[in-house]
């Protein structure tokens, strides 16, 4: 077993995060597909997380990003679904769609297969909205399918945690 997969580190970022989202009376909202739910999950594990995560969509096919998100086929079409262009609107289109003020949105190849020359597994596009920006990165991780899953939920939660961090004056 991979030391880095220990259960309790997504949960303390899960729980630095609700802190933020408390401090600000904000609302997540998760847009998810390589991690099928896993953040989601991951903030609903936490007792009182209903004062703070507002809902999420797990769009795991093309159609789903489509129907539940509003992203466009061309999009999907022209940049694959694995891209920058469609965790923004992903992202965007969770905070359409719902109540939040904030949120997470992941495209990836977890693998085992799945992956291409271009889009190796590993290969993850995360994006962040709120109402007045919305902030992507691209992240290659590496290990099997759990790992590359609970690296993107891990990293979600900490990079959100970032940027509120950054908006917000202490």
């Amino acid at each position: 077993m991979n030391p880095w997969r220990p259960a309790t580190l997504a949960p303390a970022a899960a729980a630095r995060l609700a802190d933020e989202l408390l401090a600000n009376h904000w609302l997540l909202c998760t847009a998810e597909s390589c991690t099928g739910g896993l953040i989601a999950a991951t903030c609903t594990d936490l007792a009182g997380s209903s004062h703070w995560f507002e809902r999420g969509f797990v769009t795991y096919s093309n159609a789903a990003k489509i129907e539940l998100l509003g992203v466009e086929a061309q999009l999907i079409e022209q940049h694959g679904a694995v891209s920058e262009a469609v965790a923004r609107a992903m992202a965007a289109g969770a905070l359409a769609h719902s109540r939040a003020q904030v949120t997470i949105a992941v495209t990836g190849v977890a693998g085992p297969s799945g992956g291409t020359a271009e889009k190796p597994v590993g290969t993850v596009w995360l994006a962040w909205a709120t109402p007045d920006s919305v902030t992507s990165e691209l992240q290659h991780f590496s290990g099997d399918r759990a790992d590359v899953r609970q690296a993107t939920a891990q990293h979600a939660l900490n990079r959100l945690t970032e940027l509120i961090q950054r908006k917000t004056p202490s």
